[in-house]
């Protein structure tokens, strides 16, 4: 074998070493599904509210979805906050769209987290006060006139009337698709509250000190029992759940509305979860926009998309991408100052593996050659390999 061959052989093996390496870190650091690390790109909308168009349309923008509708994040994590439903009209094909794309980003090599917000618990637990008319139509069917009789001879004659005012078309039938054994409430059981990615929080209202200690894993058991095998204890008394209570993680809006006297409350709670910052929805932005609180250790992005909720809001989305987030918007794209954690940077831990190839060819003064950065084939020579001192093409690479 000729020199230079020997030469670019060892540095190929180097090559699949690093790649077999980075690939068995990765897999290690997806193990829990309540912490990930090491993942390059994340996108994270805030409420939604039935406001579908302008949902799909904020993903599209966002390099979420094409224009299909389509997973087209590739290794994406895209993070819903929760509230798809309630106040807005095509909640329900907003949930089937989630539904759809967590197959088809896990298929891409990506994943969609969908976090429960506290109206997909309220509609759980029964609470319909916030419930659009249109979201009830969206269930009604051709047999829901028969169905509400049915219903209505279960009541006294004297109640009859008032309930036949307070139960429209389609709203029995939603409360059987959000029941325990329901379409969406079974599904909806089995989400999680909260998550951790690359040493952030995402969650819906937050955390709040007295949740803290409980841990991301110890949230999402407590709250998935609270709706699952202890459901009626919970409809009893929903206020002395982790669910529902005010300081609980759907509910908390302490992390938006505590002055900035609360900043060393807000350092022990990312420290009992073990992380650099907190994203939270639930408590819409005062500016309208994408921002963020204590030194960038809290990033709140529910921006009003539900015009009939909020008239001046608008749709947004947060990116997290190797050390730059960024707030995206139809119009626009603002960059938005994340807390780095003792003092490592996003980009820092977010590295990908051709980084460390990078360092390590420079580390054994081997240069990397240009195909492996180009997204386009190598060319194979048939040419007999001439000595390095005649074609000197590390010399070459070097000038470029």
């Amino acid at each position: 074998m000729h020199p230079s061959d020997r030469q670019w052989l060892r540095f190929w093996i180097r090559v699949a070493a690093v790649l077999l390496l980075a690939l068995a870190a990765t897999v290690a650091r997806a193990a829990s599904p309540c912490e990930w690390e090491g993942v390059e790109r994340v996108v994270a909308v805030g409420d939604v509210h039935g406001a579908y168009d302008r949902y799909v349309e904020i993903l599209k923008v966002a390099d979420v979805i094409d224009a299909n509708g389509r997973w087209a994040g590739g290794s994406t994590h895209f993070v819903q906050l929760g509230d798809v439903v309630d106040r807005g009209p095509d909640s329900r094909k907003a949930l089937d769209f989630l539904r759809r794309l967590e197959r088809e980003a896990q298929s891409a090599g990506g994943r969609v987290h969908v976090l429960l917000g506290n109206h997909e618990v309220a509609r759980m637990l029964g609470d319909l006060r916030l419930t659009a008319l249109a979201e009830y139509e969206a269930f009604a069917a051709s047999g829901s006139a028969a169905l509400r009789e049915r219903f209505l001879q279960t009541l006294k004659p004297a109640e009859r009337d008032e309930a036949l005012k307070q139960t429209p078309l389609g709203q029995i039938e939603m409360r059987q698709a959000f029941g325990r054994d329901g379409e969406y409430g079974k599904w909806l059981r089995q989400l999680p509250v909260t998550i951790r990615i690359n040493g952030i929080v995402f969650v819906h209202g937050g955390i709040s000190p007295a949740v803290a200690p409980l841990g991301c894993s110890g949230i999402n058991d407590q709250v998935r029992r609270e709706l699952t095998s202890d459901l009626d204890k919970t409809r009893t008394a929903p206020l002395a759940t982790l669910a529902a209570r005010v300081d609980g993680p759907l509910w908390y809006r302490g992390l938006a509305q505590e002055p900035d006297a609360f900043a060393p409350q807000v350092t022990d709670i990312l420290s009992k979860l073990g992380a650099r910052a907190i994203v939270i929805g639930h408590t819409v932005s005062a500016t309208g926009r994408i921002g963020t609180r204590f030194d960038g250790r809290v990033v709140q992005i529910d921006t009003g998309m539900q015009p009939a909720y909020v008239p001046n809001g608008r749709a947004s989305a947060l990116e997290i991408r190797r050390g730059e987030s960024t707030a995206i918007y139809v119009d626009r794209r603002e960059p938005v100052a994340i807390a780095k954690s003792n003092g490592v940077s996003e980009q820092e831990e977010a590295r990908s593996p051709f980084d460390e190839l990078r360092v390590n060819a420079l580390a054994s003064r081997t240069v990397v050659p240009r195909q492996l950065t180009s997204s386009r084939p190598p060319r194979l020579s048939t040419r007999r390999a001439r000595s390095p001192r005649a074609s000197c093409r590390p010399c070459r690479d070097r000038s470029r």
